[in-house]
């Protein structure tokens, strides 16, 4: 019924008239709004952590991409006077943040979707690469290098992307035939202990592996590849190193793809223990499952009797939404155990063992590495599947030899901390939840982290956590998630809470591993400006991250750092570079100058509140003379 203009006039006198100046004196009459403390969850979708695995892999490895190609492209830069950039990176960030649209990273879309959105993840990949290369390239003509140990030595390249110190593993592929003859030094001269490993990847059969020992805060380290000093021209079947026709494959990873699907194995398995100076894990001979996890440093066990890295499928029939939704009930339709079909050791060296677990689970395979590398607190699941199923679902279960009431979860620029006991109703809701790159148990004394490369869904028990992996919808699209799959999780055990173990970095370092790229052998150049060890950035306080050091929008000759606080605390900002580099004020998302007090009298240090993300505006002390500035650089 229409209401008359009359009535309204009349029913108007009911309403108490009231005159304000400012919304604070409205404010005064109002009742109290009620605060809600936790995440807003939505008790819906939950399956969108999950469906369309291949767009989470594309989604998080091109963030990861752009974020390097940023900030090599801007050392580059700053070091050589290279041109940056732009134009291209902000073609391929429009790229990555369109396909974050929903329907499509949630995986909901019908299947032309990801036709298109997989060539525009392609082509975000292969720019970033290609600028990567390039800035590498840049950058490695500035290094001055002393002399090799060997007259034919090739330098390689170890560059750390993050935000601080670290040694790792790295792998770097090799000539076909008597790979046995490469040997890796320092700069010191010093030769470094290596492993030969076969592999399946099309341009080498053999891949060469060395520990790459204190790389600084983005930064570098210069090693040494040379032939074992016996071979000579007349009997050696070797060429150099040549990487000028492998455009794309020059940066490399610690770890590198498995090409190929699990079908031919080296050895047979006899010896069921992978070991290190850290931990002692066992597998069962029948299942595959991780039995033990013996932790040396905490002198404990990690795994209770349910062992680890169980697979549990269920039938999932997907709600009404199947795309969207995962079955509420599923946890009482769980299929039968894989069957375990090989064990066999594909690595048992001195820097890495690897041993590899083939289970089908109805007529889909999952081929696992169980990798453990010295120096190395992670024990690392490798997993290749070929998925056929529907209305499957897949979890990977880590039973903990511990109990805690919170589970905490890294979420974007932070970490939330999620009841394993639930009581309330919306507490019950969240039987799935998402993560980022862990997740993590904890008490005072002793913890377990979960990471991952490209997982989200996970569920939480006071002993145990259990992460997604694949899921088989059908609607709207038949194929969604059909066919190949690939992605690594691993086991971090650990003293104390997970902001003592150093847990955000551990995520970080999973899914940035060290880049790799061999050198051609550098002509002499006496103007060359950088040491064969290089800082180019640390932030000095253990919990910042680094998100992004870029070129700002406004200014080519100015320099953008966003970093943000990890653990809960207070943080201390402290910019370290050997390039000279210094803050020259703090800005704001856009880009614009703000206010935020200084730490320290010179201005160098700043104070950044508990996950809180800040950014700055940096740029080159003038009269820098060790280094090169870019040519429009005028201090």
């Amino acid at each position: 019924p229409i209401l008359k203009q009359d009535e309204v006039v009349e029913n108007l006198s009911a309403i108490e008239a009231e005159n304000f100046n400012e919304i604070s004196d409205f404010k005064t009459i109002l009742p109290p709004l009620p605060i809600w403390k936790d995440e807003l969850y939505l008790e819906f979708h939950r399956g969108c952590y999950t469906t369309r695995a291949d767009q989470k892999r594309q989604n998080r490895r091109c963030e990861e991409l752009l974020y390097q190609a940023e900030l090599l492209s801007s050392f580059a830069t700053i070091c050589a006077g290279a041109i940056y950039p732009s134009s291209e990176l902000e073609t391929a960030w429009k790229k990555v943040l369109f396909n974050q649209f929903h329907d499509i990273l949630p995986g909901s879309a019908i299947a032309q979707v990801y036709i298109d959105a997989n060539l525009a993840f392609a082509e975000v990949d292969r720019t970033c690469r290609q600028i990567m290369l390039k800035s590498l390239d840049a950058i490695a003509l500035q290094i001055s290098l002393p002399s090799p140990p060997q007259p034919d030595a090739q330098p390689i390249l170890i560059f750390n992307t993050l935000n601080w110190s670290r040694s790792e593993v790295v792998s770097l592929p090799l000539p076909d035939s008597a790979a046995e003859n490469w040997l890796v030094y320092d700069l010191s001269g010093q030769r470094l202990v290596t492993q030969i490993q076969v592999c399946d990847r099309p341009e080498s059969q053999f891949t060469l592996l060395f520990s790459a020992n204190n790389i600084p805060a983005v930064g570098y380290r210069v090693f040494w590849l040379c032939r074992e000093a016996a071979e000579t021209p007349e009997n050696s079947s070797l060429l150099p190193i040549n990487y000028k026709n492998t455009e794309l494959r020059q940066v490399t990873t610690t770890m590198a793809r498995i090409e190929g699907f699990c079908q031919e194995t080296h050895f047979e398995a006899q010896r069921k223990v992978l070991e290190n100076e850290f931990f002692m894990a066992k597998i069962d001979w029948e299942t595959g499952n991780l039995s033990s996890i013996w932790d040396k440093l905490n002198n404990r066990e990690v795994l209770n009797v349910a062992g680890g890295n169980q697979l549990q499928a269920f039938q999932d029939s997907g709600q009404y939404w199947d795309a969207w939704n995962i079955d509420p009930n599923y946890e009482k339709h769980q299929l039968p155990a894989p069957i375990l079909k090989d064990i066999s050791w594909i690595a048992q060296g001195e820097i890495r063992q690897s041993l590899r677990v083939v289970r089908q689970i109805g007529k889909s395979e999952f081929c696992q590495d169980y990798i453990v590398e010295i120096g190395s607190p992670l024990l690392k699941i490798r997993t290749l599947v070929d998925w056929q199923e529907t209305h499957v679902l897949v979890k990977t279960a880590f039973g903990l030899n511990q109990s805690a009431d919170f589970a905490t979860c890294e979420i974007p620029g932070g970490a939330i901390a999620r009841t394993t006991k639930p009581q309330t109703a919306a507490e019950k809701a969240k039987w799935e939840v998402p993560i980022l790159r862990w997740v993590d148990i904890s008490n005072d004394d002793f913890g377990v982290s979960l990471l991952n490369d490209c997982k989200y869904g996970c569920d939480l028990q006071p002993n145990q956590l259990r992460l997604t992996l694949l899921r088989g919808s059908t609607w709207p699209d038949e194929q969604a998630d059909i066919g190949i799959h690939e992605f690594t999780y691993a086991v971090y055990p650990h003293r104390g809470n997970w902001q003592n173990a150093g847990t955000v970095r551990q995520g970080y370092e999973l899914n940035l591993p060290l880049l790799v790229k061999v050198l051609p052998k550098l002509e002499e150049n006496h103007n060359k400006t950088l040491p064969t060890v290089g800082k180019l950035l640390d932030l000095s306080a253990d919990n910042l991250v680094l998100m992004a050091f870029k070129q700002s929008e406004d200014n080519p000759n100015s320099w953008i750092l966003r970093c943000y606080e990890s653990e809960g605390k207070e943080a201390v900002l402290e910019l370290n570079s050997d390039l000279g580099l210094a803050i020259s004020q703090p800005v704001d998302l856009l880009e614009q100058p703000v206010n935020l007090p200084a730490q320290s009298d010179d201005g160098r240090s700043f104070k950044i509140s508990p996950w809180k993300i800040a950014s700055f505006a940096v740029n080159l002390l003038p009269n820098n003379s060790g280094f090169v500035y870019s040519k429009d650089f005028n201090p």
